[in-house]
């Protein structure tokens, strides 16, 4: 699709015009309504698809079996499900920028949005250096005497690149980024269904084999049945940090254009991408390796990274003896994993500059340049993604560890605060008479599926980390890691309460006028004058 050519007529006011053109925002906001529909959708893949999906899900495999791993990303879809559900109907109504900090604070309590936004700027500020410590380890399948000082800092210098021209190349940029991952997609699909079914050198129809040796459901830290719950929960994890994504269309939401109609397009399509990819993911990663491959053991069991690939795919290929495809997918994986830490290097920056907008973090940070970057905001950013250098001292895989768990533990924190904050958005419309099947989007099986998701979710919270506290694997490292990003969250909420005085919005004064007026003519604007050739 080409982009939107704009005939605002000279008869709108300035104010109208600047609207039109996207050029607005609510009072301090100078960010830029220039995402165009195809750009939201492909912003969308982009942000959800990276390391995790074609590495990280090694984890799972390893520790949990084929079958674990399975039923571990049909559970967590449904629930993420009910958490997308839950977003989308809160940001189309009002697509604000970093849509849901902003609702929290404005719907929930100032507190909650002071502890959300912090916590979500912290975790995706860490997910770039995830990253950037994943192309260092994808690396080695070519070579290992790569400097990994000198890849950590191309990384750097090309995410600052892609996020200092304005919101609109980096949403060209990730259009065609997220284009390369659709063909990974595809390629990987196609190899597992040709393979199995005995289109590999060996002429080997192995089917499910893979199965079944060793078996579905695997031990992990104990045996028995016992020991396969815990295989399962460790998939379990693994399937928290992989199925992400409805929150990147919240937090880009205040520079889409005609974010009604483009939002409510793009978060129908999660639902959709839950399955494509991830669940038919977990699926073809049981089907084209075993969960006891030596080379998958070595790479993620013992945090030797070797000279090998890390991704399960490629293990398998070179297994088979498919000499070329190996390349290409390794080519196409980084540009994957690059695309990923792109998306995460903006979701950061968008985010604290929610955070300044709402009053959470200094002012300065509300400096944008002529074409809405928030440059303090940026510099913060880009900063953060020098952790990736804490691998010069490690080992990769300890390093790509510390940041799931610290990020596992965040994601899970936003989702149980989104929860939260439809619950109080959901009983504010019932209080101000408002009919939900009157709002632009209308979730379904509401509020129920939000208190099940809440419950799930604040559950795994709990519990995922529970393995240090078994007889003889106490660490205080491993429990920071698992259990930071929570009590991060709960000393932000405490403290900002108690230092604000502030207390939770009463549903009869919650605000649901707020930036709907401006979006609504943005909208109108578009649709009448602007015409997509």
């Amino acid at each position: 699709m080409s982009e939107p050519m704009s005939k605002v007529p000279e008869k709108l006011d300035e104010q109208q015009t600047d609207i039109a053109n996207g050029d607005f925002g609510s009072e301090n906001e100078a960010l830029r309504r220039h995402l165009s529909p195809r750009q939201v959708q492909f912003f969308a893949i982009g942000g959800s698809i990276g390391t995790a999906l074609f590495i990280s899900i090694g984890f799972g495999l390893l520790h949990g079996g084929a079958g674990s791993l399975l039923l571990a990303f049909i559970i967590q879809g449904i629930m993420m499900t009910f958490v997308t559900n839950a977003i989308a109907e809160m940001t189309i109504f009002m697509p604000v920028s970093a849509a849901f900090i902003q609702h929290g604070g404005a719907w929930v309590d100032q507190a909650w949005g002071f502890m959300l936004g912090w916590n979500f700027f912290v975790f995706e500020a860490f997910l770039p250096a995830f990253e950037i410590t994943a192309v260092d380890l994808v690396l080695t399948f070519w070579r290992d005497d790569i400097p990994s000082a000198a890849v950590i800092t191309v990384c750097i210098a090309t995410y600052g690149l892609t996020n200092a021209f304005g919101v609109k190349y980096f949403g060209e940029a990730e259009f065609w980024l997220s284009g390369g991952k659709l063909i990974l997609i595809l390629l990987l699909y196609c190899f597992t269904f040709v393979t199995m079914c005995g289109g590999n050198p060996q002429k080997d129809a192995y089917g499910f084999r893979n199965w079944t040796k060793p078996e579905p459901f695997l031990e992990y830290l104990s045996t028995g049945t016992s020991g396969r719950f815990q295989g399962f929960l460790a998939a379990l994890w693994q399937a928290n940090f992989i199925m992400v994504g409805p929150e990147y269309l919240a937090t880009c939401a205040g520079e889409v254009q005609r974010p009604r109609t483009s939002l409510k397009t793009a978060f129908r399509s999660v639902y959709v991408r839950f399955v494509l990819f991830f669940i038919l993911g977990a699926i073809c990663v049981g089907i084209v390796l075993s969960a006891r491959d030596p080379t998958l053991v070595k790479v993620l069991g013992s945090g030797e990274t070797g000279t090998s690939a890390s991704s399960v795919y490629v293990i398998a290929m070179r297994n088979m003896g498919v000499d070329a495809l190996p390349h290409a997918v390794n080519a196409l994986l980084l540009t994957s994993i690059y695309s990923a830490g792109d998306c995460y290097m903006f979701t950061a920056i968008r985010s604290l500059y929610a955070l300044a907008q709402g009053g959470h973090a200094p002012k300065i940070l509300l400096k944008t340049t002529k074409n809405g970057v928030p440059i303090y905001c940026f510099a913060v950013s880009i900063g953060f993604s020098c952790l990736a250098y804490l691998k010069l001292s490690s080992s990769t895989v300890t390093v790509l560890n510390w940041f799931i768990n610290l990020a596992t533990g965040g994601q899970l924190v936003t989702y149980i605060a989104c929860c939260v904050n439809y619950l109080f958005f959901y009983r504010a419309l019932r209080a101000q008479n408002y009919n939900r099947k009157d709002l632009p989007y209308c979730g379904w099986f509401q509020p129920y599926g939000t208190w099940i998701a809440l419950i799930w979710l604040g559950l795994i919270e709990i519990f995922w980390g529970y393995a240090v506290f078994l007889p003889g694997s106490w660490d205080v490292g491993t429990f920071f890691s698992k259990y930071g990003m929570i009590l991060l969250s709960i000393a932000t909420f405490s403290g900002w309460k108690l230092f604000k005085r502030t207390s939770f919005v009463d549903p009869y004064e919650a605000d649901l006028i707020w930036a709907r007026p401006a979006v609504d003519l943005h909208g109108r604007l578009m649709a009448e004058y602007i015409q997509y050739p």
